[in-house]
């Protein structure tokens, strides 16, 4: 049975180092949320404090309003009917498929977790592996079988701690988003822990993006890229670059490539100020035609397209991104406009 998770302003300690600062959070039955952030951010240390494997000094976490972990109490983890799939995925190598998927359902009568397992050989797409080994199976279907044993006892909530990292990139989306489908399949709350940002827009409903134990900010993927909250999900979230800018009227900013227009008015009080405005990669448009010019530094090549890395006259440094048949050279100057209408804009600091 699929349940809510409710985290509230909960704090987690190693001794005398505090890992989580007040990390709040909700998940409505079925959706799933993401963890994501750099190394050493706590990220996991949140999925431990849900699993019941640390304690909490400050804070609640309940599942169906019920209170798994407070300071005065911590329900075993063995009572929580939370599903994991591990990093390494932990399979049992002396164990067949079938009996890896069907470890958690030693207590169903045998019709029952005989069903269990065959339905779920069919929904990872593996319907012919059952009595196959781990060793012989390759990364992605050892993650899939991993998926499917902590799934098996139908969990209340399943928590997945970073468990593509071990893949290539190409295959790891494909995966996030082949897990997606199947934990909606089965209306599954989940919690997944990554650092990588496209593999959480592959998965996530809703994304909690921390930095130093505190959540910066929790919104779509969508809205982190276009409407980051501060300069540190503006940083990590996608890639870009801010420009100075004066703001010279209620929808408009003055910058070295132009007046940009706004969607929606600026704070008043910042009339006259100069800004910071993030540009993205795709906000630069290549084009012959423009007066607006800057010399290309370097590239990268990413198949369809060019990431240009570009110097304007003045020194600033911007990103554009430009399909690959625009193959031009370092030190060549390109033609360049902007098109963006949505500014996310910063004090400068």
């Amino acid at each position: 049975m699929t349940a809510q998770l409710d985290v509230q302003n909960i704090d987690v300690s190693y001794g005398s180092h505090q890992v989580l600062n007040q990390v709040s959070f909700t998940l409505e039955p079925g959706e799933i949320g993401c963890m994501l952030g750099p190394s050493g951010c706590g990220k996991t240390t949140v999925l431990r404090a849900i699993a019941g494997f640390e304690p909490v000094s400050r804070g609640h976490i309940l599942v169906d309003h019920r209170e798994f972990s407070s300071p005065s109490f911590c329900l075993p983890t063995e009572k929580r009917n939370i599903g994991m799939v591990f990093q390494d995925f932990a399979l049992f190598p002396n164990m067949s498929v079938a009996e890896n998927i069907g470890f958690g359902l030693r207590q169903w009568k045998p019709k029952d977790k005989q069903r269990r397992i065959q339905e779920l050989l069919a929904m990872i797409g593996m319907p012919t592996s059952a009595q196959a080994y781990p060793h012989q199976l390759s990364g992605g279907q050892q993650q899939r079988v991993a998926l499917a044993r902590a799934m098996a006892p139908h969990p209340g909530i399943l928590l997945l701690d970073e468990p593509f990292s071990s893949m290539d990139i190409e295959l790891r989306e494909q995966l996030a988003r082949e897990v997606r489908n199947i934990l909606k399949q089965e209306n599954i709350t989940a919690v997944l822990v990554t650092h990588d940002q496209n593999e959480a827009f592959a998965i996530a409903d809703n994304i909690c993006v921390i930095n130093e134990g505190r959540i910066e900010q929790q919104d779509s993927g969508y809205n982190l890229y276009h409407r980051p909250g501060n300069r540190f999900v503006a940083d990590f979230i996608g890639q870009g670059v801010m420009i100075p800018a004066e703001v010279v009227g209620e929808f408009m900013v003055k910058t070295e490539l132009g007046l940009i227009t706004n969607d929606m008015p600026i704070d008043s009080n910042l009339l006259g100020e100069t800004v910071d405005v993030l540009i993205r990669p795709d906000d630069v448009i290549h084009d012959d035609d423009s007066q607006e010019t800057a010399i290309v530094v370097e590239k990268a090549f990413r198949g369809a397209d060019f990431l240009y890395f570009l110097r304007t006259d003045s020194g600033t440094e911007i990103l554009c991104l430009a399909p690959s048949h625009h193959n031009h050279k370092i030190n060549e100057r390109i033609g360049i406009r902007l098109n963006l209408h949505h500014l996310v804009i910063f004090d400068r600091t």
